[in-house]
């Protein structure tokens, strides 16, 4: 199970942090990835972390989000900084082994002046 929580209303150029705890399993061998969906547009990707600790972001946020994870306290961030009003999204946790995928119930986060 993946619960997230770190979500809000924030203004433009302000910082969040998301968590995403992990229950039940084991985030050793997991690539953890976080997910947004904006009002009728699809589901994108925002940064992933393997296990390897490799790291991919997209490029919209490229620069302003940094992901990180701790295994032994199975736990997930995501770093937000200098949000814009277009990161209003509802967030995802996203857990990945082989053909496991896992998904958390997401955290609304809504930049706005």
């Amino acid at each position: 199970q993946l619960v997230e929580s770190g979500g809000g209303l924030v203004q433009p150029g302000g910082s969040l942090r998301l968590s995403c705890v992990v229950s039940g399993f084991s985030l050793d061998y997991y690539a953890i990835a976080w997910f947004r969906q904006a009002p009728g547009k699809e589901r994108e990707l925002v940064a992933r972390v393997r296990a390897n600790q490799r790291l991919d972001y997209s490029d919209s946020v490229q620069g302003r989000f940094t992901i990180s994870r701790d295994n032994a306290k199975k736990e997930v961030y995501l770093q937000m900084n200098n949000l814009k009003p277009e990161d209003t999204a509802v967030y995802y946790c996203n857990a990945v082994l082989e053909t496991r995928s896992i998904w958390g119930q997401g955290t609304q986060v809504t930049v706005t002046s």
